[in-house]
């Protein structure tokens, strides 16, 4: 396995997020969002991407996105790999005495995936309720 850095496509990403079932989004906003990713972390086999995991953020608030890996890739720890990599980017651009804060938003049972990795459920004792909103255009 090859965990590559800034390398997504917008094809990979089409591919990959159809792969788990996941819709997608205007071609616009996928090239718009990739391109203003402040990190991606992809992993390849055979030069194919199979997983991948985006990291969005100002240098404070960290919003991890679209952490997927292709079903028959799953549970070889590539997930691990990739989230480790987005962490590692942040805890590299956070500055001596400074914070950052990683959110996301899990799938329905991928929580315990994330708690392993030191995420904490909302809410808890410092955090209400995690809330989203979708907006369409048709």
């Amino acid at each position: 396995m090859e965990y590559l850095d800034n390398t997504l496509s917008y094809a990979d990403y089409v591919r990959l997020r159809e792969s788990v079932g996941w819709l997608n989004f205007s071609k616009e906003q996928t090239e718009n969002a990739i391109n203003h990713s402040l990190y991606i972390a992809t992993a390849a086999e055979n030069g194919e991407t199979v997983a991948m995991g985006r990291l969005i953020g100002d240098g404070q608030y960290h919003l991890i996105a679209d952490v997927i890996v292709r079903p028959d890739f799953q549970h070889q720890k590539i997930g691990t790999s990739i989230l480790n990599m987005l962490l590692q980017y942040v805890s590299e651009n956070t500055p001596a005495g400074g914070r950052s804060s990683v959110q996301l938003i899990a799938e329905p049972g991928k929580e315990p995936f994330y708690e392993s990795l030191g995420f904490k459920r909302i809410p808890h004792e410092y955090c209400g309720c995690g809330m989203r909103k979708i907006i369409r255009r048709e």
